[in-house]
């Protein structure tokens, strides 16, 4: 009898720990940066703390770490293949790349599929997005991540999940689901 006890509390939570995810991954609303009524997801402002110091390949094989990326604005997107609200926020991000580049930002993509580049290479070059009504591909640098650089950033519940980096490489927000584009905006014109 405990046993049949402790498999329902186990299977409730699982359930409930589903049902948070799924709520705190899924995306609502338009994602595209032009338009005023974009869903903001939710955001934790994380107080300033140091970026992680995480290396990690890019497609071609070649190292990026992140504090090399100190003087820009950094928009760090954790992602999957696989996952339908990180393609629904996809355009958003070529299009904030695009917007502001030249004003020192950049979009660093994370992808956590399981397969690794063998998955995540034939994706990138074979999708396009609808950006203003253009079609385009990612645009911006997609890194191969691992468990460990999800851990150094404090450990990642769902996908999409995101972290805004200042100049400085200070982590000030982070983001589940699509980041409101005014807010980096705001960060970026600082």
């Amino acid at each position: 009898m405990k046993k049949v006890g402790i498999i329902l509390l186990t299977v409730g939570v699982l359930i409930a720990l589903t049902f948070y995810a799924d709520r705190v991954t899924r995306v609502h609303g338009k994602t595209n940066l032009s338009t005023s009524d974009t869903f903001a997801a939710p955001s934790t402002d994380l107080g300033g703390k140091l970026e992680p110091a995480v290396t990690l390949k890019d497609l071609d094989g070649k190292d990026v770490a992140l504090p090399d990326l100190k003087g820009k604005v950094v928009f760090v997107n954790f992602w999957a293949t696989w996952c339908g609200p990180c393609q629904e926020e996809i355009p958003m991000l070529i299009d904030m790349q695009n917007k502001f580049a030249s004003k020192g930002f950049i979009v660093i993509g994370i992808a956590m599929d399981e397969e690794g580049k063998s998955v995540v290479a034939p994706f990138v070059a074979k999708e396009l997005y609808d950006v203003e009504g253009q079609k385009a591909h990612i645009n911006y640098p997609i890194l191969l991540g691992n468990d460990q650089a999800s851990e150094q950033f404090g450990g990642i519940l769902g996908y999409p999940t995101s972290f805004l980096i200042s100049r400085d490489g200070r982590e000030l927000k982070r983001f589940m689901g699509p980041p409101d584009p005014d807010e980096i905006a705001k960060v970026v014109d600082r």
